[in-house]
């Protein structure tokens, strides 16, 4: 086994789950929200700075803007001036690829796909859902009534698509681009699972 597993998700559609799922069956590492743990042990951010930006769009638009005339590099002078969520981004960029680099794993979410592109040795996937499905998924796990697990499917996606829109050069959720994307809802979480390994087993046979 060698190959790194991305996985990008929609909110309710079981991709954690499925990712977790994954890694167990292969018997490798799984990370989601321990990649933030990591991240601020190896950039010395403190781990809540790190959580209150996961996976969100930058606070402030305007302020974005004019800060994208500074390089994405490490000189000194851009890093400073560079936002805090900027920074953040560059830490958790960092540590996916330094988490790839030690072996095949799982990664969720966190625009890994974009982080590890020039990585040969991986599989990129998105996973989604039926409405009707995700809402019911997000209900249960919540204890929350319809509406408001429907208001949390959006907002959740809304923040997953800015932030990976905002920093990466692709379009969060398209199919262009991931390597797969699969509707959970069709097979439900066990048999998404079963399709994805028979996936990189045949890309383990291959050579990757």
């Amino acid at each position: 086994m060698n190959t790194i597993i991305t996985i990008g998700r929609q909110f309710g559609s079981g991709g954690k789950e499925i990712g977790e799922k994954v890694a167990e069956y292969f018997k490798i590492p799984c990370y989601d929200k321990e990649l933030l743990t990591r991240a601020a042990k190896e950039s010395g951010f403190c781990e809540e700075m790190i959580r209150n930006h996961d996976e969100r769009p930058t606070s402030s638009f305007l302020y974005n803007l004019v800060m994208d005339t500074y390089s994405f590099g490490y000189n000194t002078s851009s890093f400073v001036d560079m936002p805090i969520s900027h920074k953040v981004f560059l830490a958790q960029f960092d540590t996916i690829k330094n988490i790839a680099s030690e072996g095949p794993c799982v990664i969720v979410g966190r625009c890994a796909d974009y982080a590890l592109h020039d990585f040969k040795n991986c599989i990129h996937l998105f996973i989604y859902g039926d409405e009707e499905a995700k809402v019911k998924r997000i209900m249960k796990k919540y204890d929350l009534g319809e509406d408001k697990a429907r208001d949390m499917c959006v907002k959740k996606d809304k923040q997953r698509q800015s932030y990976y829109n905002y920093y990466s050069s692709k379009k969060w959720g398209r199919a262009d681009s991931y390597d797969f994307c699969l509707n959970s809802s069709v097979l439900g979480v066990d048999g998404t699972v079963k399709l994805i390994v028979q996936i990189i087993e045949d890309f383990e046979k291959r050579g990757n």
